[in-house]
């Protein structure tokens, strides 16, 4: 593996340019069985492209993107960075704060957005400076035979569409996504840019912690981790690979693993908008993907199918789970049904996003997130004393730096300050190194949890938890207490074979943890709250508790 790469100083769109000239024919993407060649591709993203000149977007104007995993997402994204504009990505399911927080935040002229969210994004449009909503329909890019099975439902549809609107007069702020595209077949020269200095994305955090925050990602920084994951991929078959894109776009690890780097090998690209267990093994059938990559409750749903067959994963060669540890349950449950190439990784938002990952030659150590990716240096530090490196096996904080290593976060000067120093990323993650250089990721450095002055990891707790059999699921998270500072509540997830019973969890903890460590409530659940990409989202926890006894109060 070479310590150096050759980074090329291009934009992104060079990526899709270069793949349509040496893979002119090659599926570029397929949607519900409908292929879309590079060449395709590429004049779809220089006639949309063309139409957001004509809607008056100007290089670095933001342009949001609100939608699944679709042809259109693909498209737009590559048009934007067309235009030399900058693609901002938002989950179609967000609710009307949310959406509001992120537009308003970034200040997008745009918007692409699918006709179901459309309403949503409407709502709030009056307290924002869009100018243009761009509107589309999954089913604009499906096979001919799909849209036939689903012409009556369709019809319908539009029909009671029709009776609810007919008063209403047209929008003209509203532009169908086709209407962008009819324009004579041309090419559209890329506006020149600076990869290293001009914007391609701003990506928000997972806001799993808190609000998100916009992470600014150069051209360069996404041309600079693509090329670390293809050095990365040491049997690697540029022309050839097909990854299925079952994660989301929107997030960067899909942006990254299911777009981004496909495209600098010229690989076929398999799109779903959302998780379905049937179309997922229908998908991995038909096409014989040889890229997964996933989180491991993916994983785990796909062998959990009624369908599922053990020469279902005859095809692929690399699993690429990241975004959530990886449990040694998954790695033996995959291991026995003969998958190979499955490697636990790393990354974050502000590393666009990969940083670390196993070796896929074969020594990989899946408890761990394997180690630092070509020129991407990693230490541990001191929190409190960040110039501070501690040796191997002692943990601490993950420090970061990289041509991936993001440039700073969107209108937050002081989050920035605090996230980096002198090309530093602070990760906020706190991991241990051992000898070899393997990193093993312990801990969110936010969710540590201070009781009476004593330091308690949320995942030892978690650990002796999950050992009780009427545990089948759980989170720890604390509160403030004014008498020790925070106090830890345990939100458990019981086994249906097992009653819950909080002063059995109780004594369960005191035999197995120091007695601060113990939490001081146990509150049963159906679920823990989750991001699309497996995170349990510990400040919905948290405010739960702090909303419940504010109503106690």
């Amino acid at each position: 593996m070479p310590g150096d790469l050759n980074i090329p100083d291009i934009p992104v769109t060079q990526l899709l340019d270069d793949a349509a000239e040496r893979y002119p024919r090659r599926p570029a993407l397929i949607f519900f069985g409908r292929e879309i060649c590079y060449r395709d591709l590429r004049e779809a993203v220089d006639r949309f492209a063309d139409g957001l000149h004509r809607l008056g977007v100007q290089p670095g104007d933001r342009v949001a993107l609100i939608l699944p995993n679709c042809p259109q997402q693909v498209i737009a994204f590559f048009g934007v960075l067309r235009r030399g504009a900058i693609v901002v990505q938002h989950n179609p399911l967000y609710t009307e704060e949310e959406m509001l927080h992120q537009l308003a935040d970034c200040g997008a002229r745009v918007a692409v957005v699918l006709d179901r969210s459309c309403a949503t994004v409407k709502a709030v449009q009056s307290k924002l400076p869009l100018e243009h909503l761009v509107v589309t329909s999954l089913i604009d890019y499906l096979p001919t035979s799909r849209k036939i099975a689903l012409r009556l439902p369709l019809v319908q549809m539009q029909r009671r569409r029709a009776a609810i609107t007919a008063d209403v007069p047209p929008d003209p702020r509203v532009v169908p996504f086709k209407e962008l595209q009819r324009v004579p077949r041309r090419r559209v020269t890329q506006l020149p840019l600076e990869p290293s200095r001009h914007l391609a994305a701003i990506q928000y955090t997972g806001g799993t912690e808190g609000r998100p925050k916009g992470a600014m990602l150069t051209h360069r920084n996404l041309i600079a981790n693509a090329c670390q994951q293809h050095a990365w991929d040491v049997g690697g078959r540029p022309g050839a690979d097909v990854t299925l894109a079952v994660l989301p776009l929107f997030h960067s690890f899909g942006l990254m693993s299911c777009l981004v780097a496909p495209m600098m090998t010229g690989g076929a690209v398999v799109l779903l908008p959302r998780y379905d267990g049937d179309r997922v093994l229908t998908a991995i059938r038909k096409y014989r993907p040889t890229i997964f990559p996933g989180v491991p409750t993916l994983y785990e749903k796909v062998l959990d199918s009624p369908r599922f067959q053990p020469s279902d994963l005859r095809s692929l060669r690399v699993y690429i789970s990241g975004a959530m540890g990886l449990g040694q349950g998954t790695i033996d449950r995959l291991g026995r049904l003969g998958a190979r190439g499955l490697i636990n990784c790393y990354g974050l938002t502000e590393a666009s996003p990969a940083v670390a990952g196993n070796p896929l030659d074969g020594r990989a150590r899946n408890l761990t997130v394997g180690l630092p990716l070509p020129m991407t240096d990693v230490v541990i530090v001191d929190p409190e004393q960040p110039t501070k490196v501690l040796p191997p096996g002692e943990p601490g904080e993950l420090v970061v730096r990289g041509p991936q290593v993001f440039v700073g976060y969107w209108n937050a000067p002081l989050a920035t300050a605090q996230a980096l120093s002198k090309g530093w990323l602070r990760t906020g993650d706190i991991a241990v190194m051992d000898e070899q250089g393997f990193i093993t990721i312990l801990e969110r450095l936010r969710d540590m949890i201070k009781v009476s002055g004593f330091t308690v990891a949320p995942s030892e707790v978690e650990k002796v938890l999950r050992r009780h059999p009427a545990v089948h699921d759980c989170a720890v998270v604390s509160v403030p207490d004014p008498r020790r500072g925070e106090r830890i509540i345990a939100h458990v997830v019981e086994h249906p074979a097992y009653p819950f019973s909080a002063d059995e969890l109780r004594r369960h903890c005191k035999r197995y943890l120091s007695h601060y460590k113990v939490p001081d409530e146990f509150r049963p659940r159906t679920d823990l709250p989750r991001s699309l990409v497996g995170k349990v989202i510990r400040q919905r926890l948290r405010d739960e508790v702090l909303d419940s006894s504010a109503q106690a109060t």
